[in-house]
């Protein structure tokens, strides 16, 4: 079938936020059964009112489809419709797809068979239908464009009314302020651009998503912003590659990552994370990129895919840079950004990989211990140049996999982080039901025993233990937020004593001066590292706290332990921190002691009153 486009005339659309017409939106009435239903049927299943029915989500594939689906759900969500993870609940099935590898597009073709089979009616979106619109699988199915998703609630409307309906054509970006229902309220996925500027000849997601495009530097920025003051405490910076944002509008990744970092919570309460890159694009920015993930509101975390450890399959992949140049964005991230982290991805298998050229892999992976590394099969995708090449015999690439999951799965990447203190921001919780999950600076995960009103903020963690793909933390002490939204009176003081006027400052406030985790050495020397300082008069709770003799002396004791604290972190201390539990002072004791004998003599006094009243008897 061909594609049934818009037939609007002129502008080409609604405003974002307002329905089109039925006659915007082209649709292929299905044929319909000529028996009349039965009466029973009838009765037992009305008609709902339209906009009220439940839409079953399931997404498949990378964080940009995630927030693509967050997006569809906010606009069906804000129309009425009600929101599900469960298939049974739906009245309609709304599947996100991924096109990177075959399992991930088999098991959509296993949704779409099981949803047919329930009589659903169904709406596919994402990278497979925008890559190859003429499957199979697809017929009979409405269809959302990975640049159409604005327009999903039109689409929902008419299949439930029993139309076909396609809408792949690309146009503008979908705008960034669309409703959104986030799977996790405390993480925001942000989309900088879509699409890219490579070729590689084994990627399938170049078809969906197409050229790069850019959103602008003031969206993305005022987007920020919009959730920062909505309590999101994570922004992940979304993209098919990062690395190449803004190279079609005049800018760089540098500027854009600027200009979001100065909107930043002054309190740290707020972290970015930078999306995956590709080596070629950030090659020229690196030091620049560097100081940007020294800043503590960023994590010192970045995702770059390598593939493979050899250049001659890095020539067939055609992925425009060679292992000389990975190692130089590792190198030099590694070397100047404190706790650096870095993810990799390999493809085990490719078309004429030789065991030479795997033997390199595999050295190339010991050599630098990857906390993090992505491996897979090589997956032949239709319509590919990799598709036409002479493949490995599965067996090799099996036994190549298994061998290089073996070496990495060796590595302990987190043993000396056992008795160290870190804060943490703790976003969601653990499958297991019992731990939450925080991250620290480095993106290392942490699984923490505590409360869920936690969720959402950031706390100081002792490590306690570590296992292969985590830590678990004990909580020393939960911070607390501070509230971005001031009052105009208050809002010269802050920016006066703000740690993230600067984008190389401080960012989390506390009674002593802290400066930058990285060290004016690493990001560039010639940034001034202002300090951070709060000042005791603006505490009205200490000065009620004041005119209490007890609530002061229990005040005094809690910030002497703080300031230890947060300057024992700062030195980087690892031995037993003096104010733990257990720690007692001269003063502590007495003040105990002195409660012992008040509460014996109290004792003492009711027990001679008791006796002379039973004598006086």
């Amino acid at each position: 079938m061909e594609d049934i486009e818009d037939l609007l005339v002129g502008s080409g659309g609604a405003p974002p936020g307002f329905r089109l017409p039925l006659n915007a939106v082209g649709v292929n009435p299905r044929k319909k059964n000529k028996a009349k239903p039965s009466k029973v049927s009838q009765m037992n299943d009305p008609p709902k009112i339209p906009g009220t029915q439940t839409i079953y989500v399931k997404t498949f594939g990378c964080s940009h489809n995630q927030s693509d689906s967050e997006y569809m759900a906010g606009q069906l969500s804000a129309f009425g419709y009600a929101i599900s993870d469960n298939p049974e609940e739906g009245d309609l099935w709304l599947i996100n797809t991924c096109t990177v590898k075959n399992p991930s597009q088999s098991a959509m073709n296993t949704l779409i068979t099981k949803c047919k089979s329930v009589k659903k009616p169904l709406v596919v979106a994402g990278c497979v239908p925008q890559g190859s619109r003429d499957l199979k699988e697809l017929e009979g199915v409405s269809i959302v464009g990975v640049q159409q998703i604005d327009r999903v609630v039109e689409v929902v409307e008419e299949t439930l009314k029993g139309h076909e309906v396609r809408l792949l054509n690309r146009k503008t970006l979908p705008s960034l302020d669309l409703p959104k229902v986030r799977k996790n309220k405390f993480v925001e996925i942000l989309p900088i651009n879509v699409g890219c500027l490579g070729a590689c000849t084994y990627c399938k997601t170049k078809h969906a998503r197409g050229h790069l495009g850019s959103y602008t530097v003031d969206s993305l920025v005022e987007r920020v912003k919009t959730v920062i003051a909505d309590g999101v405490r994570e922004i992940w910076l979304s993209s098919e590659d990062t690395g190449a944002y803004g190279r079609d509008i005049g800018v760089n990744l540098p500027i854009l990552l600027t200009a979001i970092v100065a909107e930043l919570p002054p309190d740290g309460s707020t972290m970015l994370r930078i999306g995956m890159t590709n080596p070629p694009f950030i090659l020229e920015h690196l030091k620049e990129i560097a100081a940007v993930l020294c800043h503590p509101c960023v994590y010192s975390f970045l995702h770059v895919p390598v593939q493979s450890g050899s250049d001659a399959v890095l020539t067939a992949m055609n992925r425009e840079y060679t292992v000389s140049e990975f190692r130089t964005v590792v190198d030099t991230l590694t070397e100047l950004v404190p706790g650096m982290q870095i993810a990799t991805d390999i493809i085990c298998g490719f078309p004429g990989e030789t065991d030479e050229d795997f033997s390199q892999t595999v050295n190339l992976i010991k050599e630098y211990k990857f906390s993090q590394v992505h491996i897979s099969q090589f997956y032949p995708r239709p319509g590919t140049p990799a598709a036409r090449m002479k493949k490995v015999p599965s067996t090799i690439v099996k036994n190549r996999s298994r061998e290089l999951t073996s070496v990495f799965e060796a590595f302990t990447p987190y043993n000396g982080m056992e008795g160290k203190v870190e804060r943490i921001w703790i976003t969601e919780i653990a499958t297991d039901g019992i731990h939450l999950v925080g991250h620290t600076k480095g993106y290392v995960q942490v699984l923490i025993v505590a409360p869920e009103t936690i969720l959402g903020t950031s706390a100081i963690v002792k490590i306690t233990s570590v296992g292969r793909w985590s830590v678990f933390g004990e909580v020393l002490e939960s911070l607390p937020q501070v509230n971005v939204k001031m009052a105009p009176d208050k809002v010269s003081n802050q920016e006066k004593h703000s740690p993230c006027s600067n984008q190389y400052e401080c960012c989390a406030c506390s009674k002593e001066p802290e400066p930058c985790s990285c060290g004016p050495d690493i990001c560039g020397g010639q940034i001034k590292l202002d300090k951070c300082t709060v000042s005791k008069n603006d505490s009205p709770m200490e000065n009620r706290a004041s005119k209490n003799p007890i609530h002061w002396f229990i005040r005094k004791r809690r910030n002497h332990a703080q300031k230890k604290l947060e300057n024992d972190i700062a030195l980087g201390l690892e031995n037993e921190q003096d104010w733990a539990p257990g720690g007692w002072g001269f003063v502590d004791r007495a003040l105990l002691v002195g409660i012992f004998v008040s509460f014996f003599m109290i004792v003492a006094v009711i027990m001679h009153l008791e006796f002379r009243t039973l004598l006086s008897k």
